[in-house]
């Protein structure tokens, strides 16, 4: 813990205690997770009333968490880590850290930040949860400007993963360095935002998002249920800019506008005048009082829609921040699809789209009105030049192994583990979206088992990023289309993984469902967590399993149980679906890790081509009847009888040895 007057910052080794200024949505989020965390908190609001009611909350919150299985510790364990005060002066006397969370206002933020200065532990770490306001302006307020920083938290805290952690023109590195291990501490996932710019990462790309559409919407080029269902049914988006304005609030946008100084949009501003801002007030873009609310349908959606020029402006944002040194490429995407749901970032969806096709759709825009806000980034403009236009280029945002580089995974993380690097180890990379399987995912899994010198290989495992999902099922906006994901609902997938010569293991903890399902139904062998949810979904969308689905739980369970799975459409838990022979294990959670080691260590130390013979045999075995399955088993025993892993082993088992088989 710092000491007063010692004047030397904490590192995220000494966090103990934090305090949380705000006991709003907010505030008391931040709390609640910090407390889930381990640490010491105190929640501090100006009124006992209002500090009452955030603890309140997290009360309630913290017991949901708990009947879900979410928290390792008891209830009323977490809740005793956190305290409520009033005064200021007695809620910072003892902190490590401090996070602001007071209402968006400069004066009132510069108020408390001056108090803080003179109460906080001279080594205290001192964060705001600003999401639009100048870090170093506040920092500023105090006489330690280097031991201040954004910490940028996204609601509802509980359930957003990230966190934008920002530099103010003096914040020190080490404070950010804190900063950044503080969030990863709680389970978040932090990005660093390097240069104290208006709307951080996150709003600054997402901004163009609402306000083209509501430009469009003036000039009378498109409606607002057209824009919506374009951006929602045909590119892929969880919500249209309109909903989604009406959801957050549009006096928000307004705010955020002005204080830039930009040009409101007339709708906007026609909005804000009658007072209509969105769901809180019944009324806003959509009627939520007489109406049906955000009532588009797949039917709205029209070419009319520019929607191209909507992501362009996104593109240029993201080009603008890495040019200026705000964030690099991954850490834009990542924010997108942590903070906002998008189903992926922008910079990777350029480079599909072609930098090429950006620079050109801007240059118009740029050319037809005048605006600066269509003037194409120098960053893109360069990229485009250098001929690095994106995927079919090989290069562009990201690289794609163009000139014989390496590829660049996305939806991914591919590592080789065991002594040898002889366990190839995939992990579906998109928790923001539970790890669907969308285009990406596909084909780069298909790539990783592909390009791997099957020799250097005993084994595969797959799993999910995080503990809440395998893989949810497919993710039908990150096909953009529904035509599109019907297509890839066609890929070869799930064939390349069955089909790979040396043993795969699914891993699975949390949903397996749809796709997901079908893919850990893939693979050889199955670990499951007992909370793990299993099945198959798709009649109840009017679509079926479609990559092996119906055929290898048919294989697996027998006609009965197949057909329940796929007619009822219902979720079986993991312990059912080890009943049902679905999956070879269901574990309980501390176990999962052990038992699965367990299974790769197993079938790393048997003999790599009897494994490989004994998959083909039973794979192909399975396809004809039992007379011809036992010719393959005959013809393959006496194949492996000539082998130096058959000799290998037989010696090693007469000298009373491990035997130490070379796949020869």
């Amino acid at each position: 813990m710092s000491v007063p007057g010692e004047g030397k910052p904490v590192t995220s080794n000494d966090i103990q205690r934090v305090t949380v200024l705000g006991a709003g949505s907010m505030g008391h989020g931040i709390a609640e997770v910090a407390a889930i965390a381990g640490y010491d908190v105190v929640l501090r609001d100006v009124e006992e009333e209002l500090v009452r009611d955030g603890y309140e909350q997290i009360e309630w919150s913290v017991g949901k968490l708990a009947e879900k299985g979410r928290v390792d510790d008891d209830p009323d364990e977490i809740l005793g880590r956190i305290d409520t005060e009033v005064d200021l002066e007695t809620a910072v006397a003892d902190a490590d850290l401090v996070i602001e969370a007071a209402p968006e206002k400069m004066d009132l933020k510069k108020e408390i930040f001056a108090d803080l200065d003179a109460y906080a532990p001279d080594g205290a770490i001192l964060g705001t949860n600003t999401s639009t306001l100048s870090i170093t302006e506040i920092s500023e307020a105090t006489d330690r400007p280097a031991q201040v920083v954004g910490i940028h938290f996204f609601n509802p805290v509980v359930k957003m993963d990230l966190v934008e952690v920002i530099h103010g023109d003096h914040t020190s590195e080490e404070t950010i360095e804190t900063a950044y291990a503080f969030a990863e501490s709680l389970d978040k996932t932090p990005i660093h935002v390097r240069k104290d710019v208006r709307g951080f990462v996150v709003n600054s790309v997402f901004g163009p998002f609402g306000n083209e559409a509501a430009w469009m919407v003036s000039n009378d080029e498109a409606s607002i249920r057209e824009i919506d269902a374009t951006m929602v049914h045909e590119r892929g988006y969880p919500m249209g800019p309109f909903e989604l304005g009406d959801m957050g609030g549009l006096d928000i946008g307004y705010h955020a506008l002005t204080e830039a100084g930009d040009p409101v949009p007339p709708i906007l501003q026609e909005k804000i005048d009658a007072g209509d801002l969105g769901q809180k007030t019944g009324r806003g873009y959509y009627d939520y009082e007489d109406g049906d609310g955000a009532d588009y349908t797949l039917d709205d959606v029209s070419e009319d829609v520019d929607w191209l020029r909507i992501e362009a402006r996104m593109i240029n944002e993201a080009a603008r921040l890495i040019q200026n040194d705000v964030a690099t490429a991954e850490e834009i995407d990542t924010g997108m699809k942590l903070g906002t749901a998008f189903p992926e970032g922008p910079c990777r969806r350029a480079d599909k789209l072609g930098l090429d096709r950006i620079v050109e759709k801007l240059d118009t825009l740029h050319e037809e009105t005048g605006e600066d806000r269509y003037e194409p980034a120098d960053y893109l403009v360069d990229l485009v030049e250098a001929g690095e236009t994106g995927e079919d280029a090989g290069a562009g945002f990201y690289g794609y192994g163009g000139g014989g580089g390496e590829r660049t995974y996305h939806a991914i993380d591919v590592s080789r583990e065991g002594d040898g690097g002889e366990v190839l180890a995939i992990e579906l990379d998109r928790p923001e979206r539970l790890n669907s399987m969308n285009e990406d995912m596909a084909d780069e899994i298909e790539h990783a088992l592909d390009s791997v010198d099957v020799d250097e290989i005993r084994c595969v495992t797959v799993e999910g990023t995080g503990d809440r999902a395998f893989c949810a099922g497919a993710d039908i906006g990150g096909f953009a289309s529904m035509d599109a994901w019907r297509m890839a609902r066609d890929t070869a997938v799930t064939e390349t993984l069955a089909e790979f010569p040396k043993p795969t293991i699914a891993k699975i903890q949390g949903y397996a469902l749809g796709g997901g399902l079908e893919l850990a139904l893939a693979c050889d062998l199955q670990i499951a967590t007992e909370g793990s949810e299993l099945g198959f979904p798709e009649t109840g969308l009017g679509i079926i399993p479609g990559t092996g689905g119906t055929q290898r739980a048919m294989r697996l369970i027998g006609e009965t149980r197949a057909k329940e799975l796929v007619f009822r459409g219902e979720h079986i838990d993991a312990e059912r679906a080890e009943e049902w022979a679905l999956i070879n294990r269901a574990v309980p959670e501390d176990e999962f890790e052990d038992v699965c080691q367990t299974f790769v260590d197993d079938v790393c130390d048997a003999a790599p081509l009897a494994q490989e013979f004994a998959k083909r045999i039973m794979d192909e075995g399975a396809e004809v009847g039992l007379e011809a399955g036992l010719l393959l088993e005959r013809q393959g025993a006496g194949l492996l009888l000539e082998t130096d892993d058959a000799r290998e082993g037989t010696q090693a088992f007469a000298e009373d040895r491990e035997p130490e088989f070379e796949g020869k």
